[in-house]
């Protein structure tokens, strides 16, 4: 409970992810980087959980973080491209400008989570849709 992942994106080759929870509960956040985008810099967060059975759609484009409410938690993402190392990049997760209102308190987070960049730090680096 309290693990945190995220916020993570691919600048090249971003991915489309759909994501479920086969275990336990999180809470799963998307956060728009299209700086074109009316809703640039603005987050959606949602409880998916293996009772509730739902999945959140993460377009291209937007960040992906999560954090777990239950003591064990399994995820399953379906991607639309591969997962490419030199590609990835993420934004921190307790960003002022965002503001993202995680219900549970970070207990772990590894260290390259806590290191990312703030927003305002990447802004006009992410491409247009």
């Amino acid at each position: 409970k309290g693990g945190l992942r995220g916020l993570h994106y691919q600048k090249e080759f971003p991915q489309g992810q759909l994501v479920r929870a086969v275990r336990g509960e999180v809470f799963d956040v998307a956060v728009d980087l299209r700086t074109g985008s009316r809703t640039y810099g603005k987050w959606f967060g949602v409880v998916i959980s293996a009772e509730n059975k739902k999945q959140f759609y993460i377009p291209e484009g937007f960040a992906h973080g999560y954090i777990t409410l239950t003591d064990e938690a399994e995820i399953s993402y379906l991607v639309s491209a591969f997962y490419t190392p030199g590609a990835e990049s993420g934004i921190r997760y307790d960003d002022s400008e965002i503001g993202i209102e995680w219900p549970a308190k970070v207990e772990l987070i590894s260290d390259k989570d806590s290191k990312w960049p703030y927003l305002k730090q990447i802004h006009g680096k992410w491409h247009e849709y």
